[in-house]
């Protein structure tokens, strides 16, 4: 083989192994952009230096042309984030409590949907699921390529239906797919209360739990962890901002702490024969 042929295929394979790299450069740029979006709640914004969006959507192996279901969104810090970067590739399953479920807005109060209604543009290409209470389908059987939720498990362990939304999220993934959790860690000194009535779960107890669903556990990262959180407060991780449950009782001590100490876990569903 002529010398010129060699090094034109040594050229191609160069600039074939930078496709990966640049694509994922790619990626990090268009998320950086959501998180940087002016549209989003100024107080969400305040809490990213606590909650490391960029990084833990990274951990979690987050890319736009994912189908991602985000479950129990809350008030919407991820969705803000999460609907634009995924708008143009992606797919964007949220699921959100049933009528009957606990953690279901009163008639007339969910400002969640009142939010995606006001901003179509953004949110119009989100498909809402309803979830939790004898019903567990968050997206169609094996349709998702990761399911994330935030600050939500101690919830479900206090409904009593924390291992049936384990495995139907394990329904839910394609073989292969991703879990992302975050919760509030519970101290290892202490055993888990199975209802975690303080918010807080231990970590041990969580990676068990999911594994018990059928996942494996792929790694956790230490991006939200507070060790000013010695999780003994009065009113439980609702102590700590950003709820400060005793209002104004010792609040500047609480702004201190800062939010709990939170862990970040990342599981698969394993492949057949895997």
């Amino acid at each position: 083989m002529k010398i010129a042929s060699l090094l034109a295929m040594a050229e191609l394979g160069l600039s074939l192994a930078f496709v990966p790299a640049l694509q994922a450069n790619a990626a990090d740029a268009a998320l950086q952009a959501a998180i940087a979006n002016p549209k989003r709640t100024a107080g969400f914004v305040k809490r990213d230096a606590a909650r490391h969006p960029q990084e833990e959507l990274e951990f979690f192996g987050l890319r736009p042309d994912m189908t991602v279901v985000e479950v129990s969104p809350g008030g919407g810090y991820w969705t803000e984030i999460l609907a634009p970067y995924l708008k143009a590739a992606g797919t964007y399953y949220v699921a959100v409590p049933r009528p009957r479920d606990p953690e279901a807005p009163a008639p007339g109060g969910d400002r969640f949907r009142q939010k995606l209604a006001a901003d179509p543009d953004v949110y119009g290409k989100i498909t809402l699921t309803e979830w939790g209470l004898d019903h567990y389908a968050v997206a169609p059987p094996g349709s998702a390529d990761l399911i994330v939720t935030f600050r939500n498990l101690h919830n479900w362990l206090e409904g009593g239906y924390a291992p049936a939304a384990l495995e139907g999220f394990y329904r839910a993934l394609k073989p292969g797919g991703f879990l992302g959790i975050e919760d509030h860690r519970g101290r290892n000194d202490v055993p888990q209360d199975p209802k975690a009535q303080n918010g807080y779960v231990r970590q041990d107890y969580t990676i068990e739990l999911v594994k018990k669903a059928g996942f494996e556990f792929v790694g956790s990262s230490e991006i939200n962890a507070n060790s000013r959180d010695t999780k003994d407060w009065p009113k439980g991780v609702w102590t700590l901002p950003p709820t400060l449950a005793l209002k104004d009782q010792d609040r500047d001590k609480y702004v201190a702490i800062g939010e709990a100490d939170n862990y970040v876990l990342k599981f698969r569903k394993p492949k057949p024969g895997s």
